[in-house]
């Protein structure tokens, strides 16, 4: 028997079943498990509660010829509208987000997320309008706000644009979270989601580090989301914490129990096939006791305080070139479609 509460699953089983269960199986007993993937095959195949898209995962996914009645449709839609092929440019570049979404809920039962183009994540207001506009395409394709989440970059402008959205009934995920300043400032603004990298920290440290190997509670990764998990859970924020961006399955096993977390279709298969038994590394009770104590942040706070975290400050810039190029090749591709 199984049910849902707080975006966690619990299942009553007997042993011998628990011993049976594949280790996705065994994950979404106690996390709710999102597919990291434009992949609508991919998606259907692992049955997520939610799924994420970014830039990168829909240029992807616009390469496919399997996808290629949707292109086409948002590229005919642009060249009716805009006076000039730039700003038929933008408009077909966010049909095809919201269309790639909203054929994405129509396979899962919780929330997709939509991001926000990464070259405006110094600009609040240009990320107002950038989300406002998202969110009235889906609502005017009949895709209720509710069943849509915003990505921002977690940038201190991100931040204050998921404020004001936030206020408007608009669901935020905040995205390219490195820091701990990154997540205490998200929660502090009330955010519905944050996403931080696992695979990415990781990354940083075996470039910059004489260890090239961890297990999964010494990886830095799975330490820094198990830290914002503790932190959050002790004081009370409703932030949902969902790890992202995993390089292994030992990741994922290492934050059993976390709110969220997203993981590719490649990962997804690995723990479906897996039937490695998950011991639960995080949960609210024991969280009261860990987390660390509370602090608040003002701009002046949060700049300081995420740029004394190295790793942060180059994996945030970093993430917001390669979204940002993923844009603009998607860009590029688009307006080969509209002049061809």
């Amino acid at each position: 028997v199984s049910t849902q509460s707080t975006g966690h699953y619990y299942i009553t089983n007997n042993l011998r079943k628990r011993k049976m269960s594949s280790s996705l199986a065994q994950l979404k007993a106690h996390t709710t498990v999102v597919a990291d993937t434009g992949d609508f095959d991919a998606i259907a195949q692992f049955q997520p509660q939610d799924a994420t898209t970014n830039p990168s995962l829909i240029l992807s996914a616009v390469g496919m010829p399997k996808y290629s009645h949707i292109v086409q449709k948002c590229v005919e839609a642009g060249r009716a509208q805009g006076s000039n092929i730039e700003e038929q440019i933008v408009d077909v570049t966010d049909k095809l987000f919201v269309a790639f979404g909203t054929e994405i809920l129509k396979i899962v039962p919780g929330r997709v997320s939509t991001e926000v183009d990464a070259r405006l994540s110094f600009d609040v207001e240009g990320s107002i309008a950038k989300a406002r506009k998202l969110i009235g395409m889906y609502e005017a394709a009949g895709v209720s706000r509710d069943r849509v989440l915003i990505k921002l970059s977690t940038t201190w402008e991100g931040v204050q644009a998921a404020k004001v959205l936030e206020a408007e009934g608009i669901h935020c995920n905040m995205t390219l979270l490195f820091s701990f300043a990154q997540a205490v400032a998200c929660g502090e603004a009330g955010v519905t989601l944050i996403s931080p990298f696992v695979g990415r920290i990781f990354d940083w440290f075996v470039k910059n580090g004489e260890r090239k190997t961890f297990t999964e509670d010494d990886d830095p990764g799975v330490i820094s989301v198990r830290k914002i998990y503790n932190y959050y859970k002790r004081h009370g924020y409703n932030t949902i914490v969902m790890g992202a961006s995993f390089r292994n399955t030992s990741q994922i096993a290492g934050l059993t129990g976390c709110d969220f977390l997203t993981i590719s279709p490649k990962l997804l298969e690995q723990l479906s096939n897996s039937k490695n038994q998950l011991e639960v590394k995080l949960n609210r009770e024991a969280a009261q006791s860990l987390g660390d104590d509370k602090i608040s942040l003002d701009e002046k706070g949060y700049r300081y305080l995420h740029n004394t975290d190295p790793m942060a400050v180059e994996k945030l810039a970093e993430g917001i070139r390669k979204f940002a190029a993923d844009q603009e090749k998607l860009e590029s591709k688009i307006r080969s479609l509209l002049l061809g």
